[in-house]
């Protein structure tokens, strides 16, 4: 393990927490579940198989992985609402937004908030895609919103955060961004965005079903929170039956009521990942990324993803030795993370250089998919 601790006893602790069996480069397609996570999960399994769950106490791990989540974003607390999926929190903003208004985005960035936008379309709302590179000066005073992808989920390129931030700024242009391929490994100041949003069970080593939004205070009246429910009450376990409305006075009121066993699991891992830390998250996963990327003849970059050029036999090699990553745009994605060991790294060096292929002057081969 690589990461960079304060002690030998504080680096033991963490590399017992994962347990897999093969040599696994892909948190950016699901994050491996510590061993907190499912020491937790196995027993409230129990409980709920015994009858002997306490449906209140679930508000523990949920209010652990908020605050946690809090932590590593550098905002309050009480900016942060939990949900199930990114989509439904850029739903939220794309409602909001007004009529014939025009939202910039990446050329084929992720989905989940796109569509969101897409589906305004009757309302004159527009959707502007350029490539990543020309984000921040493609924004123009007519721009309304910016939604982007911290970390482009097909092959990892970090989006220009500081020139798009600086360019938003001067044209008032708002941001929502995408932290799904980012919180975890990239240190993110969400408190420099209008809103936030990103799924738990990538990076974050959670189960599906998790997922955060953050607002700036002052917007929080601007949004309808027409997905709440009984968990966005001021007084959740009062606010289940009948009016009036009663929601949460900060950021809880756009909670969506949680998938409990999810939580269980989410809260003792993104503990951990604030234990560790932003900094020291970054520097290993980084680390990790670019010791493949030099092993394998690649120049070292800024991100914890790599996207690498393989030819068609490359599906077998990894079979035959255990090594789990993914297909993506036609290419091998393979991600760094804190349960990646130096001897993971090295290993998957020695069965995929030999088929590495370069992008230049030929075409690409589809990989597969993993």
């Amino acid at each position: 393990m690589a990461v960079p601790v304060s002690s030998p006893s504080q680096l033991a602790v963490i590399s017992s927490e994962f347990a897999a069996t093969v040599t696994f480069l892909n948190t950016a397609t699901y994050g491996l579940a510590p061993r907190r996570s499912w020491v937790a999960l196995q027993q409230a399994q129990a409980d709920w198989r015994a009858g002997t769950a306490d449906p209140v106490a679930y508000d523990l791990p949920i209010a652990a992985a908020r605050s946690a989540y809090a932590r590593l974003v550098g905002v309050d607390v009480a900016r942060v609402a939990v949900g199930s999926q990114v989509s439904v929190f850029a739903g939220l903003v794309a409602a909001a937004l007004p009529s014939g208004a025009e939202v910039l985005t990446a050329t084929g960035d992720f989905t989940s908030i796109l569509f969101p936008f897409f589906a305004q379309a009757e309302r004159g709302v527009t959707v502007r895609e350029v490539p990543l590179e020309q984000l921040a000066d493609a924004v123009t005073d007519r721009t309304a919103l910016v939604s982007v992808s911290a970390v482009q989920s097909a092959d990892g390129r970090v989006a220009d955060l500081d020139a798009l931030h600086a360019r938003c700024a001067a044209t008032g242009t708002r941001i929502l961004l995408d932290t799904t391929q980012a919180v975890g490994w990239l240190p993110i100041d969400a408190s420099r965005y209008a809103y936030t949003t990103g799924g738990g069970y990538k990076w974050l080593l959670s189960p599906r079903g998790t997922a955060f939004f953050t607002i700036q205070p002052e917007l929080m009246d601007e949004i309808v929170p027409h997905t709440a429910g009984w968990y966005a009450g001021t007084d959740p376990w009062t606010s289940i039956y009948g009016g009036p409305l009663r929601l949460a006075p900060d950021a809880r009121r756009f909670d969506v009521s949680p998938a409990w066993h999810a939580w269980v699991a989410a809260g003792p891992a993104l503990e951990l990942l604030a234990e560790v830390g932003t900094r020291d998250l970054h520097t290993n996963a980084v680390g990790l990324a670019n010791r493949f990327r030099t092993g394998v003849g690649l120049e070292p970059q800024n991100s914890a993803i790599v996207s690498l050029a393989v030819d068609d036999q490359a599906e077998a090699a990894m079979r035959r030795a255990n090594v789990v990553a993914a297909s993506r745009a036609g290419r091998l994605r393979l991600s760094f993370h804190i349960s990646t060991s130096e001897a993971d790294v090295d290993h998957a060096i020695e069965v995929l250089a030999p088929h590495r292929r370069s992008a230049a002057g030929g075409q690409e081969s589809h990989f597969p998919a993993l």
